[in-house]
């Protein structure tokens, strides 16, 4: 009994990986060629494209932080420490850092003259 599921499972997770490989394949081929003049790609590749981005940018690990990651209760910690006045420092030193807004320059720092 416990074969025959093990048998079924293999199966289902064999017919899951390539649905999903034929899924990528389509994808590319539907998309980078005709948007960026990129290669079409087989099934094989699909497949292998699919690994890589598992390898790059996909977790092995079970556990998942969330939000924040395992940091998270570190930067709350220190947050709750600081004073009001620190929070608001580091506040606008967020903002300038990244929140960069172009600002225009008046005519008269820009250099160009009225008259």
């Amino acid at each position: 009994m416990k074969a025959k599921w093990i048998v079924k499972m293999a199966a289902f997770g064999l017919v899951a990986i390539a649905m999903v490989g034929w899924v990528t394949m389509s994808l590319w081929n539907w998309l980078v060629p005709e948007l960026f003049h990129g290669p079409v790609i087989s099934f094989w590749q699909g497949l292998g494209l699919l690994a890589l981005t598992k390898i790059l940018f996909w977790t092995f690990a079970k556990k998942h932080h969330g939000y924040g990651g395992h940091w998270r209760p570190y930067w709350k910690e220190k947050w709750n420490a600081m004073s009001p006045e620190d929070r608001d420092r580091f506040k606008q030193k967020m903002k300038d850092k990244w929140c960069y807004r172009e600002e225009t320059p008046s005519p008269k720092d820009s250099g160009i003259s009225n008259g």
